[in-house]
């Protein structure tokens, strides 16, 4: 329910390594409507998650060396020896895991999208784009809910639909950069050609008519993902879980709107500080008024 990268440690790297924080994302990462306790296993499945996420999205690697890093890191998560130092977010997830006795399910089901991302595939249909947040995005609202030891079968299905909503945001909003640094679209391709418009249309630094109206149908949908997640705040029963889905939900509302009204290939929009605030604040008075 929150998009899952450390910072580089100090000194000369010696493999791969995520790219940004928990502070450069979209939503809170394991903010303090989250107990201490657990916190940092959070933290740990963030970590783990951005590392080999960044590692698939590494312009300068080679494909064969991104798989071969993304095996060594569920080798690892499995097996719990580490032979590079760049490895050990997968040695702290599955400590973590042991403790919590939460599926290592999850963390491997990302995996499987992540190397999808290594050999540069793309989504032809927006079937196929849920498809693909089916693993690059649902195990992480999965992960959440089990830890806080959610039942609901309801909670399930509702937390894949947000979590599938925030990634294609994230989609719209790195559109451009996808397509220029990696040659690579989430955006139905079929979309595409049934606008009448090339994808190679991504490398400009405006969006015009034809890819605006690709860009709405995209929100469009959003808004119905958003939509059945609606329920999910109500169906947990954990206070601090309750109001931070409740707080993600609001900021997800919020970004899907100011992407409405701003274009992605100009800039990257995010919502700015006075925005989050407000967000945040509907987010809390929802999830508050609901129990």
């Amino acid at each position: 329910m929150a998009e899952f990268n450390i910072a580089p440690s100090a000194g000369r790297q010696t493999g791969p390594f995520a790219r940004k924080g928990a502070a450069g994302e979209n939503f809170p990462v394991a903010s303090r409507l989250l107990p201490r306790h657990l916190r940092p296993h959070v933290l740990a499945f963030y970590r783990f998650v951005r590392l080999a996420d960044d590692i698939a999205d590494d312009p300068d690697m080679e494909p064969e060396t991104k798989l071969g890093h993304l095996e060594a890191l569920e080798r690892t998560l499995l097996g719990g020896q580490a032979r590079r130092g760049y490895l050990k977010p997968a040695l702290d997830l599955r400590a973590s895991l042991q403790v919590t006795g939460v599926s290592d399910r999850h963390a491997r089901q990302m995996l499987r999208a992540f190397r999808r991302d290594a050999l540069g595939a793309r989504c032809h249909t927006w079937s196929d784009l849920l498809l693909y947040c089916r693993f690059s995005a649902a195990p992480v609202g999965r992960f959440l809910l089990d830890l806080h030891g959610e039942t609901s079968p309801e909670a399930g299905p509702a937390s894949d639909a947000l979590c599938a909503a925030l990634q294609i945001l994230n989609h719209l909003q790195d559109a451009r950069d996808d397509w220029v640094e990696l040659g690579r679209c989430y955006l139905p391709l079929a979309w595409f050609d049934e606008g009448g418009v090339s994808v190679e249309r991504l490398v400009e630094t405006q969006a015009d008519a034809k890819l605006r109206a690709i860009f709405n149908r995209v929100l469009d949908q959003v808004g119905r993902l958003l939509e059945r997640a609606q329920p999910l705040p109500s169906l947990i029963r954990h206070r601090g879980l309750r109001l931070e889905t409740s707080v993600i939900l609001c900021m997800a509302e919020a970004l899907t709107q100011r992407l409405r009204h701003r274009d992605p290939l100009k800039r990257r929009v995010t919502l700015s500080t006075h925005l989050r605030v407000l967000a945040a604040a509907r987010g809390l008075a929802r999830g508050l008024s609901l129990r």
